[in-house]
């Protein structure tokens, strides 16, 4: 157990020092961010893949981008990020963007976390664009209640230029208010799937390859959009990136040559095939509203659906038995082991995930408890026969798993990857 969790307020009692260090970093490095040109993305689920999909539009378009995600960071060579946060520590933020800057970059993609709102991260970082993907339970551990999560996302459209919004999400009119408190429509564009918006989805087909639809504007103006990573949410995810490159004045050529040339995002929907017959695909995962996201893009599936999953330890408890209920409700064979356990028992955290299931009626022998990582990804993946789907979610493009005694290096996609080819390989 962590400092955090036996002195009552601690967040709140670090905010001064957070500040600070804000503040100091900065300096240290001449305030980078000044000199670009920031589009910043916020949100619960898609934050990750609407920013490469932006940043690699912009490239495609000739406007040298950097990026600043979960996954990644750089411009043209991408460097993969191993810290457990969205947002990196204000110190390491800071010199990414100095470099992305000294690169001789024009924008900075930069994909921000809550967290990061909260703690003053972004201070001293100029927001040209603020985009906002959707904002579901996630974090309350940390902010406590809904309210003030969604209080801590709408910080970043504050003292934005110009918002980008998601009118099918609940919590919309707060972001709208945040960027225009006087109800300048000017000040933002919305777009929708479901809703009449500045920038609407149309005439959608989904297929496992991608995702392709038509985006109509004001005016009735379309725009072919094709993205090669599956998802309903990926309309939302590029739809958002339409918007900014509309807002930035890409040409519609621009925008959907761009969109479509970004290939896949690291542990997003990535397909994985060592020459097996059945499916595998490992994706990021971890909220309530990502995993119904996954399903709904899955199912129905023509065999069984094998999912593996778990939860991070000292992280949103509340929301464990409803993400195992929701994979119990599509699922043949459930196979929980360990997440970032951190110092809670992962056994604690696995019957959580078990009573999950079984209120969504699978029984025991539909259910495996499993806690080691490694072998419940064995197991799932001998379990799978010819036409069968194994999802393995919840970690995706992390290069470790933290465990009571610290991190270990581990990566979902690579162990997948190997056990498969051991698999397979001839006997």
């Amino acid at each position: 157990m962590s400092v955090k969790d036996v002195i009552p307020g601690y967040n709140a009692v670090v905010l001064p020092y957070h500040l600070v260090q804000t503040e100091l970093s900065g300096l240290k490095n001449r305030w980078p961010a000044k000199k670009l040109r920031v589009i910043g993305v916020t949100g619960t689920n898609g934050k990750t893949t609407t920013c490469f999909m932006i940043w690699k539009m912009l490239n495609e378009a000739g406007l040298k981008t950097g990026l600043v995600t979960t996954v990644a960071w750089g411009v043209d060579e991408i460097h993969k990020q191993i810290e457990h946060m969205t947002t990196p520590k204000v110190s390491t933020l800071n010199k990414r963007i100095r470099e992305i800057q000294k690169s001789g970059a024009e924008f900075l993609v930069l994909e921000v976390t809550s967290h990061a709102l909260a703690q003053y991260r972004t201070l001293g970082i100029p927001i040209e664009i603020a985009v906002m993907t959707n904002v579901t339970h996630e974090h309350l551990d940390y902010h406590k209640t809904f309210e003030r999560y969604v209080k801590a996302k709408t910080k970043l459209f504050k003292h934005a230029k110009f918002g980008v919004i998601n009118l099918d999400d609940p919590s919309w009119k707060e972001f709208k208010n945040a960027i225009s408190p006087d109800g300048d429509s000017r000040k933002y564009n919305t777009y929708s799937i479901e809703s009449h918006a500045d920038l609407e989805a149309v005439k959608i087909s989904l297929s496992p390859e991608g995702v392709r639809y038509k985006a109509r504007s004001e005016g009735n103006s379309t725009l072919e959009i094709r993205t090669r990573i599956p998802g309903k949410f990926n309309v939302y995810n590029s739809l958002a990136a339409v918007a900014v490159g509309r807002k930035l004045g890409l040409s519609s050529e621009q925008i959907e040559k761009g969109i479509y040339a970004l290939e896949e995002v690291e542990g997003r929907m990535n397909r994985i095939d060592e020459g097996q017959d059945f499916d595998v695909i490992v994706d990021f995962a971890h909220t309530p509203d990502a995993f119904q996201k996954v399903y709904d893009s899955v199912y129905p599936h023509k065999g069984r659906i094998i999912s593996l999953f778990g939860g991070a330890g000292r992280r949103d408890e509340s929301t464990r038995a409803e993400r195992g209920e929701i994979a119990g409700k599509y699922s043949d064979l459930c196979i929980i082991t360990e997440d970032d356990s951190r110092d809670e028992d992962p056994a604690k955290i696995a019957k959580m995930f078990e009573d999950g299931c079984k209120k969504a009626g699978l029984k025991d022998d539909q259910i495996i408890i499993e806690l080691d990582r490694e072998t419940a990804i064995k197991r799932a993946l001998e379990e799978a026969r010819k036409g069968d789907l194994v999802l393995i979610l919840g970690k995706g493009h992390e290069k470790t798993i933290l465990r009571a005694d610290g991190p270990h290096a581990f990566e979902d996609l690579e162990v997948t990857k190997r056990i498969l080819q051991n698999l397979i390989k001839p006997q």
